[in-house]
């Protein structure tokens, strides 16, 4: 019996919690009438509020992070009016010149760009709105797919080079598109690789988990791809641009590829798929997706549909998956377990496509010479359909980056200009396949949706550093530089954000470390804002909810692989990589401290 069947998840109503917190808020509103509420509240309520979203998304009582976030904030905001209406020049102002200075305030504040990035990073939000949608269409083009198979065809095979070069490529993509798309994409293909050359299933586990290591610290090279690292760069605008993230963080990036290599080569040296008695179906695997999508509206690895199809199969469930998990295509499977034709022909057709349902059953059962060359007919025009979005998706890039390039040379330029620019280019590409247009877009849709819970959180914090809480953080930085030194000082912000990160997400820790930080001196600040990108990448890979890219592949493995695994065997088997980034981190913050200590002597 799985872990989930015995501890069963309690969804906490969100409409109540939304409902008690506005009558909290309305509370504290008549309450500051008569007494003065003082400013360490507001501190206190932002740390109990993503406390209480690290404790609700890890027991078995859970409520929606939005409605925490939302409802928090109202408590938040009505704690700050309070504080901040009374002093303010804004009610000085408002007596002397009546609603129309409202009205300047709320138009400047709430209906410009500048004004709301100043509240919660609106020009990055909305990049990473459009790069969501942008990295969604790409992902429909089956261009890893289609990379990753060549890539397997060139090594003959071999896992290992096979599986570092697809690292490689993802994590250069994860430095300037999401992460978190590419590590849906990545986990995916692995599992397909893996299961292809019959590894066994705590490799195709530890290989999911390190594809975060791939996607968030080998990604920090670049700030475009990472959400916490253009919260950061937002934050300490103008001293972290491209040429900071090249020359601080790429480094780091490098050698954390390096120590997943080494590790992932351990599990996995020996490993070989015979790419020559490759099923019909892997042979054309970015093929078969791209059918799925544009003939069902969804792409499924054989095990998700197997799952899906459970009761359908009934006691040859079990047989089929295990027979999947050594890498039988499934075609294969379900002959060998004397499936029903008929029930047989229905999956494929559901799988792949209705028109091709029969002669993939007579290519497995061994009845049809000719299916193989029927097989390959009907993929021509999907092979044409697919190469063609693939074209245009890479021409996409051409704006993507241009705009990307002209934000860097001037700021007034706004960010998000890019993202969308790279998206309405590569969604051309595939708006004549409805069903995948369609899914582009839900999926699109579904992976923002995990952002939105920031947006409250950013104006808490921004409500945070109107009250000089950040002053005296920075005062306590400036304390602690005297006493011991920039080196340890920057060890330190590491340290303490990995493990916040580990227990918090990683954007909130972006905000909150780069607000403090700001006011040092430029090569303090480069010093610390290197220790801080590294310490938010490394915690948020050591647990199951330090980063959106650890949820997914959490999730995916309970699902896909183990669905009795649980977030100790995570940290387990992740604890070693995390250790040795450490050692590391060590070698890199020292190490550019003397060199900049030589520099200045």
């Amino acid at each position: 019996m799985s872990s989930n069947a015995e501890s069963p998840i309690i969804h906490l109503s969100s409409r109540k919690f939304i409902l008690f917190c506005l009558l909290a808020s309305v509370g504290l509103l008549i309450l500051g009438r008569f007494i003065n509420i003082p400013p360490w509240v507001i501190a206190v309520e932002v740390f109990v509020t993503v406390i209480t979203l690290f404790i609700l998304g890890s027991i078995r009582y859970r409520l929606d992070k939005n409605a925490l976030t939302y409802g928090a904030a109202l408590i938040i905001v009505a704690t700050f009016w309070n504080q901040w209406w009374e002093g303010s020049q804004l009610r000085v102002d408002y007596i002397l010149n009546g609603w129309p200075i409202i009205f300047d305030f709320f138009h400047h504040h709430f209906l410009t760009l500048h004004g709301l990035d100043a509240i919660f990073h609106a020009d990055t939000m909305l990049f990473i709105l459009g790069l969501t949608f942008f990295v969604g269409v790409i992902a429909q083009t089956r261009m890893l797919e289609t990379a990753s198979f060549s890539v397997l065809e060139k090594t003959k095979g071999a896992v290992v080079p096979t599986i570092a070069i697809l690292a490689a490529l993802v994590a250069v993509l994860s430095g300037i598109l999401d992460g978190v798309s590419m590590i849906g994409l990545m986990i995916r293909i692995l599992v397909i690789i893996l299961f292809l050359a019959k590894a066994k299933d705590d490799a195709v586990v530890y290989a999911v988990i390190v594809s975060t290591v791939v996607t968030t610290v080998c990604g920090m090279w670049l700030a475009y791809g990472e959400p916490p690292n253009l919260i950061m760069k937002s934050n300490l605008h103008p001293h972290l641009d491209n040429a900071f993230f090249l020359r601080f963080c790429a480094p780091v990036a490098v050698g954390s590829y390096f120590i997943v290599y080494w590790n992932i080569r351990k599990r996995l040296k020996g490993s070989h798929i015979n790419t020559k008695t490759l099923d019909v179906l892997d042979r054309n695997t970015a093929d078969i997706r791209f059918l799925q999508a544009s003939r069902h509206g969804e792409v499924l690895t054989p095990i998700e549909f197997v799952e899906e199809h459970q009761e359908q199969l009934g006691d040859h469930f079990e047989p089929v998956i295990n027979r999947l998990h050594h890498g039988e295509p499934l075609g294969h499977a379900l002959v060998k377990e004397d499936v029903a034709p008929a029930i047989r022909r229905a999956m494929m057709g559901k799988f792949v496509s209705e028109n091709l349902s029969e002669v993939l059953d007579k290519h497995y059962a061994g009845h049809s010479e000719a299916a193989d060359h029927k097989i390959a007919l009907a993929l021509d025009h999907v092979r044409t359909q697919r190469i063609r979005a693939q074209i245009i998706g890479g021409l996409s890039f051409i704006p993507f980056i241009g705009l990307l390039i002209a934000h860097a040379i001037n700021h007034d330029i706004p960010l998000f200009y890019a993202s969308f620019a790279g998206f309405v280019v590569a969604f051309s590409g595939i708006y004549s396949v409805p069903k995948v247009k369609k899914l582009a877009l839900k999926e699109a849709r579904h992976e923002y949706s995990e952002y939105l819970f920031l947006f409250p959180l950013f104006l808490s914090i921004t409500l945070l550093q109107k009250t000089g809480f950040f002053g005296l953080l920075s005062e306590l930085l400036h304390a602690g530089l005297d006493k011991i030194g920039p080196a340890h000082m920057a060890y330190l912000q590491f340290t303490g954000c990995t493990f916040l990160s580990a227990m918090l997400d990683n954007n909130v820790v972006a905000d909150f470390a780069g607000r403090a930080i700001q006011g040092l001196e430029v090569s303090v600040i480069h010093l610390f804002a290197m220790s801080q990108i590294a310490g938010y990448a490394v915690g948020g890979c050591w647990t199951h909810i330090g980063s959106a890219q650890s949820v997914v592949a959490y999730s995916f493995i309970q699902k896909e692989v183990n669905n009795r695994f649980t977030p100790y065997q995570w940290m387990r088997a992740m604890t070693p990589v995390i250790l040795e980034i450490f050692i590391l981190m060590t070698l890199v913050i020292y190490g550019e401290s003397w060199l900049f200590h030589i520099a200045t002597k």
